[in-house]
């Protein structure tokens, strides 16, 4: 590239491609799928008030959602218990089974991404890794840019 730098859409295309495909057969030793695993990850910090709620967080339609969390729960990795305050919906919840193994592919995946970074110098890696998660924060649920403007 001669002076001009990447656009992001394209970068950031390239690199997911890339690390979806690098982390598949990793979450394949582990038994669970991409989706699994994001499932699983947006459990990490707490229960999903309702399997709607967990569906928008993760991007995915509901409808699409139901086998995922029946093929999870049925592995004992989530449950889905009533809510106590409206029995039409279901709280969805990890499990200390599900903590395992999201921990477990976690220890896996950062070995990959640390072999995948080895060529960038640390202080760049760290800034790299800051600005990306800095950025990945702006589009959690319920979260604008104008947050940090404040």
């Amino acid at each position: 590239m001669t002076g001009q730098r990447h656009d992001l859409g394209a970068s950031f295309a390239r690199l997911t491609r890339m690390m979806i495909d690098a982390e598949t057969p990793i979450l394949r030793a582990h038994e669970i799928e991409m989706w699994d695993y994001t499932v699983l990850s947006a459990l990490e910090s707490a229960a999903a008030p309702t399997q709607a709620e967990l569906a928008a967080a993760v991007h995915r339609d509901k409808t699409r959602l139901i086998p995922i969390l029946d093929r999870l729960e049925s592995r004992r990795l989530l449950s889905r218990t009533p809510d106590p305050t409206d029995r039409r919906n279901r709280v969805v919840a990890l499990t200390d089974e599900g903590r395992a193994v999201l921990a477990s592919c976690r220890v896996d995946i950062r070995a990959m991404e640390a072999e995948f970074l080895a060529s960038v110098p640390p202080a760049k890696r760290r800034t790299f890794i800051e600005v990306l998660n800095q950025l990945a924060d702006l589009t959690a649920p319920g979260r604008s840019q104008s947050d940090d403007r404040e």
